[in-house]
């Protein structure tokens, strides 16, 4: 067991924007923490996080190609996973295997099968897994949780969760080209079909179903883990419908700017609203995030509204706490909350350290990933209801989506 003051050792895995902000965030607010590898597929990125954390730590990071070199090495303690989706859940098997602890960004995993062998792999190397649902390092979610368990809203009879960001832009598809210079396109692909190299998949792949949940789906996982949280992280639901569609530019990507969704929990349903459109509607703003000040609740498009049968509560993610009210908008009570960023890093390295279960351990954000993931099927089939056994983990009267859950295995790159 570590102590309190030891050295943590790192692989950055993915040198993109949401990877450099997580190191440096880390570094932060851990001084014991160094950085021992970042691994990229791309030679064009890293480097000037290689150069930053040389003034940081006082030697250069090693850059490698191939993240299993960093597993490898017995002076590394933990990885932090913050490729394109499409290798959350390879990359956290390989570093579990490895003996490796992780903390892996959202979305978890795009196939049931993905988080089963996540949950698995993690159990068998007794490893540390910490899912990037931030809001379980918030007290004010958990303060929301405890409320709603005292029975302060009453029964809880139905829930809206709102994923609707801001606008979107017209796509077109660019033509096949080479694969750029210092590029490992196979690489990049990973547990993906072969494609060739095209800079609308490479760039753009949020907007591709191989390597992603949907450019605001999965944004929208915040909302649903958070909304789980809150109502005691109740079991999967026993259907999905989904609809939707490309609403403000109909044209030729894989995933949708508009989606609504209902879940049916058995003794309420949950429905979520997920889209790109609106200039009205924002996420948490920085304002809010870092202030105990409250939203305007009914133009924030990240809010979460839990109606229960003595009132209804309004939840923020990333920081805006919550407020309840009852009739003639009486409030009953309230909680600010802050953006939990830090606090959930500061959780992952104590976890590490101490080997107690993290906020966010990987069983329950493989079910809040599912939940997204058993939407986006529904809309992919055709936009059809979706039965689901939680206790069997078995997609029901839905042939279709059942067959699109099952990714083929490349060689080289398969889950077990």
């Amino acid at each position: 067991m570590k102590g309190a003051n030891d050295k943590i050792v790192l692989a950055l895995v993915g040198a993109g924007g949401r990877g450099s902000a997580l190191i440096f965030s880390m570094m932060k607010c851990d001084p014991n923490i160094e950085v021992k590898y970042i691994c990229d597929i791309d030679a064009s990125r890293g480097g000037r996080i290689v150069e930053d954390l040389s003034k940081l730590q006082g030697y250069p990071p090693k850059k490698v190609n191939d993240m299993r070199t960093a597993f490898d090495d017995r002076d590394v303690n933990a990885a932090v996973i913050a490729t394109p989706d499409h290798w959350h859940a390879l990359a956290t098997i390989w570093a579990c295997r490895a003996g490796k602890d992780v903390l892996v960004e959202k979305p978890i995993c795009l196939t049931l099968d993905e988080g089963r062998e996540m949950v698995r792999a993690a159990a068998d190397n007794k490893a540390i897994v910490q899912c990037g649902f931030q809001n379980r390092s918030g007290d004010y979610a958990f303060a929301a949780r405890d409320y709603i368990a005292a029975g302060e809203l009453g029964k809880i009879v139905t829930v809206k969760i709102f994923g609707m960001t801001q606008g979107t832009r017209e796509w077109i598809m660019k033509e096949d080209t080479p694969v750029p210079e210092g590029l490992d396109w196979d690489a990049w692909l990973g547990p993906a079909e072969p494609a060739p190299y095209n800079v609308s998949r490479h760039k753009g792949w949020h907007d591709w179903w191989a390597y992603s949940t949907g450019p605001h789906m999965f944004d929208t996982s915040h909302g649903v883990d958070l909304t789980r949280l809150a109502l005691g992280d109740p079991p999967l639901p026993r259907a999905v419908y989904c609809a939707g569609g490309r609403v403000i530019f109909n044209d030729r990507r894989d995933t949708p700017d508009n989606q609504t969704i209902v879940f049916d929990m058995g003794d309420y349903p949950i429905s979520v609203e997920s889209s790109q459109y609106g200039r009205y509607l924002y996420g948490t703003p920085d304002d809010v995030r870092y202030s105990d000040k409250y939203p305007v609740w009914n133009t924030m498009g990240t809010r979460i509204e839990i109606y229960g049968t003595r009132g209804v509560m309004y939840l923020g993610r990333m920081g805006g706490g919550w407020q309840a009210f009852g009739k003639d908008m009486e409030l009953l009570a309230e909680k600010t909350g802050r953006f939990p960023d830090e606090p959930h890093q500061r959780n992952f390295f104590e976890c590490v350290r101490t080997r107690k279960t993290p906020n966010s351990p990987i069983e329950q954000g493989v079910l809040s990933a599912a939940m997204i993931n058993l939407a986006n099927l529904s809309y992919r089939s055709g936009k059809k209801k979706l039965g689901f056994d939680a206790a069997n983990w078995t997609i029901l009267d839905n042939p279709e989506a059942a067959a699109m859950d099952k990714r083929p295995q490349r060689k080289g790159y398969e889950l077990v």
